[in-house]
């Protein structure tokens, strides 16, 4: 093929191109602009707002072994700081008789921490209780049985998950008597257990909060919860006994003005729920309550949580939200201690 066939022909358009491109980029070896450091301002340390200071940070264990000694050691930063205030505020709400609402999901329970919940309900630092239906389920069988948390993998194997007669028979035969007298459901549940025979009833929320005249409302949900699986199931009964205690848990939030609502572990239905009655509450009581301390308390963070208890309802009202992330075994624990603790000072 000759210079002049269609090989040849494109030869002088490639070369026009590369000459076109080298233009157009600056040669390799020439040297790229940098910028002026000679015109960087800086800016004197004094005028800069330093987040962390020597004076907050953490210290050693000494010779003083108190969980007061402690709490001082922690440092005054971040979640440790969250912690510490959103326990002077469930304290300070107790000191002045405001309302304290604990929003808690079955993992609670099932984590064994019923027995701290009781004593700061003893001391006037809960006020009220509200779950979704796990919860309360994992409760009525602590109290009846002792014992509570099946392995859901093994008997979902076998269509035996959830299918334990006593437990889906006792309480929904509660739940029908309560609706049929007009109760709420966790006030159905816990006349139910007063009668019955108890492996374990110091370890009972529902329990205790009957002796002590704290309300505990129970938020179910439809098909959410073992015992709709019974044969002895009325769904009329559980949705009129839930609906009864969605209104008292409504009427009950106007104390929460200057108060403090925590959310432990409930990821979906307490958010949703304390969301719908704080409007109902802000409402028909003229705004109230607007002003408290919101704290999430779970393992993960969640959106519901964080939008519908931490903020929306905080910045609406002029409150503060927290959400501090840990294991319930853990963090709830030291919860409760830094609240005694500043309630004896």
């Amino acid at each position: 093929m000759t210079a002049n066939g269609p090989a040849g022909d494109a030869a002088p358009a490639r070369d026009a191109g590369n000459i076109e491109r080298a233009a157009a980029h600056p040669a390799a070896d020439a040297a790229a602009a940098e910028i002026d450091v000679t015109r960087i301002r800086t800016i004197p340390l004094a005028a800069r707002a330093n987040k962390v200071r020597a004076a907050e940070f953490a210290q050693p264990p000494g010779e003083a072994r108190s969980f007061a000694a402690f709490i001082d050691s922690l440092p005054d930063i971040l979640q440790s700081r969250s912690l510490l205030a959103v326990a002077e505020a469930v304290a300070s709400a107790a000191r002045n008789g405001r309302g304290v609402l604990c929003m808690f999901g079955g993992h609670v329970i099932k984590t064994g921490l019923a027995p701290v919940l009781i004593d700061l309900m003893e001391r006037g630092a809960i006020t009220h209780l509200a779950c979704n239906g796990s919860a309360v389920i994992h409760d009525y069988e602590i109290a009846r049985f002792g014992a509570t948390s099946e392995d859901v993998e093994a008997g979902l194997a076998d269509g035996t998950f959830g299918m334990v007669e006593e437990t889906g028979r006792e309480l929904n035969e509660a739940i029908l008597r309560g609706h049929a007298d007009g109760r709420g459901l966790g006030e159905s549940i816990m006349i139910a257990l007063e009668s019955a025979q108890l492996e374990a009833p110091g370890y009972s929320l529902l329990l205790a909060a009957r002796r002590l005249g704290v309300p505990l409302t129970v938020h179910a949900a439809l098909g959410a919860e073992i015992i709709h699986q019974h044969p002895a199931v009325d769904g009329a009964a559980i949705g009129g006994t839930s609906m009864r205690d969605f209104r008292r848990l409504a009427e009950s939030l106007p104390a929460l003005e200057d108060g403090v609502v925590l959310n432990l572990g409930s990821a979906v239905i307490m958010p949703e729920v304390f969301l719908k009655a704080l409007t109902m509450s802000r409402n028909v009581h003229d705004g109230a309550p607007r002003r408290f301390v919101a704290a999430d308390f779970d393992m993960i963070r969640h959106y519901r949580p964080r939008v519908n208890v931490v903020e929306r309802p905080t910045r609406s009202g002029g409150g503060v939200g927290y959400q501090i992330t840990g294991h319930h075994e853990i963090m709830v624990p030291l919860l409760a201690w830094a609240v005694v603790e500043k309630l004896v000072d």
